[in-house]
């Protein structure tokens, strides 16, 4: 026979569980991409990278596209850049994505071949787009101020200090699916 000892009894610990919901905070990060400049050629090369890497161009706009100029200082866009492409672009994957437009009018005098590239930064806020615009710009050349744009993204265009291109965007107006 076994013999037990008395064992003091404590007060029986209750456990909780609460229940907590998770809330997903989606957060969209500041991307960096390149964006290619052509001489006329924008839109055969876009359909060479995307019979290399699939997919599906999201936009595809022409200079004829854009709203007539309501500055003095801006020149009419001549019937040959209005064929043009005056943006297009194509996923690569969910974080990169490949852009590019054709160079024309006041802007094709300072293209060729080795600098036709740009670095474009999609910033989360407008807030960021300015810090990185200003931040970036210092010491170099501002070609487009940071301003609101008719497609949507608020955006500015400079040459850093080092000969680097960049534009800077956020987009004020997402895109529907």
């Amino acid at each position: 026979m076994l013999i037990r000892k008395k064992q003091k009894r404590t007060k029986p610990v209750k456990f909780i569980t609460e229940l907590k919901l998770l809330t997903l905070k989606i957060t969209t990060m500041t991307t960096v991409n390149v964006y290619l400049t052509f001489n006329g050629n924008c839109l055969e090369a876009f359909n060479f990278y995307k019979s290399v890497f699939g997919g599906e161009f999201p936009y595809v706009g022409y200079y004829k596209d854009m709203p007539k100029a309501t500055n003095e200082d801006c020149n009419p866009i001549s019937t040959e850049d209005a064929e043009k492409i005056m943006h297009i672009s194509l996923p690569i994957s969910q974080e990169t994505m490949l852009m590019g437009s054709d160079t024309g009018g006041e802007w094709a005098s300072g293209y060729a071949q080795g600098n036709n590239f740009s670095l474009s930064i999609t910033a989360d806020s407008k807030e960021s787009a300015d810090r990185l615009f200003n931040g970036l710009s210092a010491g170099g050349k501002v070609t487009m101020p940071m301003n609101s744009t008719f497609w949507g993204d608020y955006f500015g265009m400079f040459t850093d200090r080092f000969g680097i291109n960049w534009m800077v965007s956020f987009n004020e107006k997402p895109m529907q699916k």
